[in-house]
């Protein structure tokens, strides 16, 4: 079986909260249709450290530059302080090489900003934080904009930054993580704390270590 690498962004100010229900449960085996088939790989704009918004201090996996995205199953971009500087602009034009190659992007918070300035949501319905937000973007997608906590069309999702298992539902959905049946209970457990999921996610688990 091959495993499939998924690459996270990481970047001093990386808001810390926003992808790890994404990372975490791409890396989790337990419900997974397929277990082991997704790998998790940090990439930054070099291997220097980096120190998110918590403090915590992370050594990326591999350098920007050298990412290419045939060898990626999704590139994911958390939000951080930088993303309205020109900092993290090469991540966008990253996210712009994988689109273009049919690789799919998930920005939030943040990151949705370097993509409307990438114009990657000139056509594509999107979110973010707030509309308002991606119009200092200076792109032309406003009219694509949905008033929800993630969005999906295509190879890209977005997301606001309040919505951090919002945004992992989509990403989980995209990647083909989860049977559908599955990433629903999922998102009710984690997100609104449903014990019916639970039952319904620890039946599945059992069913699987009984076949």
């Amino acid at each position: 079986m091959t495993t499939k690498t998924v690459h996270a962004a990481v970047y001093d100010t990386l808001a810390d909260w926003e992808i790890g229900a994404a990372t975490a449960h791409i890396n989790n085996p337990e419900w997974q249709s397929a277990p082991g088939t997704f790998e998790v790989r940090t990439v930054g704009l070099t291997t220097d450290p980096i120190t998110t918004k918590g403090g915590m201090r992370i050594v990326p996996d591999r350098a920007l530059a050298d990412l290419t995205p045939a060898e990626s199953a999704m590139l994911i971009l958390p939000g951080a302080d930088t993303w309205m500087s020109e900092e993290l602009v090469p991540f966008a034009r990253k996210a712009r090489e994988f689109v273009e190659s049919g690789v799919p992007v998930a920005a939030i918070c943040g990151a949705t900003f370097g993509l409307a300035k990438e114009g990657l949501l000139d056509s594509r319905k999107h979110t973010s934080n707030v509309a308002e937000f991606l119009v200092y973007s200076g792109y032309s997608g406003a009219g694509h904009y949905v008033e929800q906590p993630a969005v999906t069309d295509g190879d890209v999702v977005t997301a606001s930054g309040t919505a951090p298992f919002e945004f992992a539902r989509e990403v989980l959905g995209v990647l083909g993580i989860y049977e559908p049946h599955i990433l629903d209970a999922w998102y009710r457990l984690f997100a609104h704390s449903d014990p019916a999921a639970y039952a319904e996610l620890d039946a599945y688990e059992q069913a699987k270590t009984q076949a």
